[in-house]
C-alpha cells in the first residue's frame, strides 16, 4: 500500500469515526432527532468499512491479521503458536499507554 493510499484510509476512518459518534450524541443527548442519529449510525458503519480495507491492504491474509489482533487485545504475548511480542507491537502497547496518561492525567483548568 502506498503512504497517501494509507494516510488517506486512516484519515476516512478517523473522520467516519469522529463524525459519526459526534453525530449520535447530538441526535440522542442533544435532542437533535432520528435523522442525526441515522447519519450516525451510517458513519460509524462507513468507518467499520474503511478500517477493514486499511487492515486487509497492509497484512492481505485476513486469517494472520485476526489472530494477531485477538493475541494483542487479550493481551497475550503469544497464541497457540508461542509467537512472543515483537518490538512493534510492545512500541505500539507503550505509545497507547502513554497517550491514555496524557488523556486522563494532564492538568486541566476547570
Amino acid at each position: 500500500m502506498t503512504v497517501a493510499r494509507s494516510a488517506l484510509l486512516f484519515l476516512l476512518a478517523a473522520v467516519a469515526e469522529i463524525g459519526g459518534a459526534w453525530l449520535v450524541w447530538q441526535g440522542v443527548r442533544e435532542h437533535r432527532g432520528w435523522l442525526w442519529t441515522g447519519f450516525g449510525v451510517i458513519a460509524l458503519g462507513l468507518y467499520g468499512f474503511v478500517a477493514t480495507l486499511q487492515r486487509c491492504e497492509l497484512r492481505p491474509d485476513p486469517r494472520r491479521v485476526r489472530r494477531r489482533v485477538r493475541r494483542r487485545l487479550a493481551g497475550l504475548g503469544h497464541g497457540r503458536r508461542r509467537v512472543p511480542a515483537d518490538r512493534y507491537d510492545i512500541t505500539g502497547a507503550l505509545i497507547r499507554l502513554v497517550g491514555v496518561a496524557v488523556i486522563m492525567y494532564a492538568p486541566r483548568s476547570a
